[in-house]
């Protein structure tokens, strides 16, 4: 009986667990599909033509109508790829661009995990995406996508250092690395304010990390085709194109939580403060990925050298010397937490 009873519990702790799972992953599939809408609208507004407008109202339905086309293509495997990590790379992108919303908080208490080491977690996650880059790019047995991947492995790496050391920054002030207790942190003021810098550095880092224009290099039609998935074709490309919106959704995510006071309210007064906390941060997140299709709309490509030069001579010297100044200020001012200094 008390087995039975037991294995109830697990039961429906297990269900529990899927079910939250299934809240944050549904939606966020649906959100994936419309921003790959919005961006081709906003895009065409902002180049003075329409873009996609027949499927459907509004061409509402553009992006199901995208899926069906890709499930409907044929899966094509190159005849010298390896077969086995030329399918696992796509899936490994977009596993991973899924499974980091288990620590962020969309509102208080309204978290899958709420660990306190919440910000390693999401830095490890995102750093891992690299590996489905590489192994794609070296399981295709193509130049292209193999050039692609190195690229992209460079790039990834090169701006994961300025976005530690901007993180850092972060948690001085915040003095813990729970991301909802970052969160509360900025009650009286976003950290967007005092660590203005750090704020433009990390969301240019998020555009390099995302591969996302004006550091779009590893998909450089120019001179790679299509970079490390120029191979994929079907629902292999599809997962890789899910994973790559994922994660600008996902970085949007984690600059609303450093930066931009997640579900807290720019100002607590009414009106303001009886809007409830999940819709500000969802409208912020829109708010950072208007500013992601914007830059793409209006910002040439990178040379290499230069996209190098800025990670490692510009952003990494000047994120360091911030880091310092900021432990110099607090620490001057006696406002370093109690758990940093101890």
């Amino acid at each position: 009986m008390i087995m039975d009873l037991i294995n109830n519990a697990d039961i429906r702790a297990v269900a529990w667990i899927v079910a939250q799972i299934m809240i944050v992953v549904g939606p966020l599939l649906i959100a994936v599909a419309y921003l790959t809408l919005a961006e081709r609208r906003v895009i065409g507004f902002m180049q003075l033509r329409k873009g996609p407008n027949v499927v459907g109202p509004f061409g509402l339905f553009q992006p199901f109508a995208d899926a069906l086309k890709l499930m409907a293509k044929e899966t094509i495997l190159p005849a010298g790829a390896n077969k086995v990590v030329f399918i696992i790379a796509p899936m490994l992108t977009f596993v991973l661009s899924l499974v980091a919303w288990a620590v962020i908080p969309f509102g208080e208490g309204l978290v899958i995990a709420d660990i306190n080491v919440g910000i390693l977690y999401l830095f490890a996650v995102s750093s891992l995406g690299v590996y489905g880059v590489i192994m794609a790019g070296w399981a295709s047995n193509s130049k292209y996508a193999f050039l692609g991947a190195l690229r992209s492995a460079a790039q990834m790496v090169s701006y994961e250092v300025s976005m530690g050391l901007v993180i850092i920054n972060v948690l001085l002030c915040a003095g813990s690395l729970n991301l909802s207790a970052i969160i509360e942190a900025q009650q009286g003021m976003w950290f967007a304010l005092p660590l203005f810098p750090m704020f433009i550095v990390f969301f240019i880092s998020t555009l390099a990390e995302t591969n996302r224009a004006p550091f779009d290099l590893p998909e450089g039609e120019s001179e790679l085709v299509a970079g490390y998935f120029v191979e994929y074709s079907s629902m292999s490309f599809a997962l890789f194109f899910l994973g790559e919106y994922a994660n600008m959704i996902l970085m949007s995510s984690m600059t609303v939580i450093l930066f931009l006071g997640g579900w807290l309210p720019p100002f607590d007064i009414w009106p303001l403060n009886i809007i409830p906390g999940p819709l500000w941060f969802i409208l912020k997140i829109m708010m950072v990925l208007f500013v992601f299709l914007w830059v793409r709309a209006t910002t040439p490509r990178y040379r290499y050298d230069q996209l190098m030069r800025l990670g490692w001579k510009i952003f990494l010297p000047f994120s360091l010397l911030y880091v310092v100044a900021t432990a110099g200020f607090l620490l001057a001012t006696d406002r370093l937490p109690a758990v940093i200094v101890g």
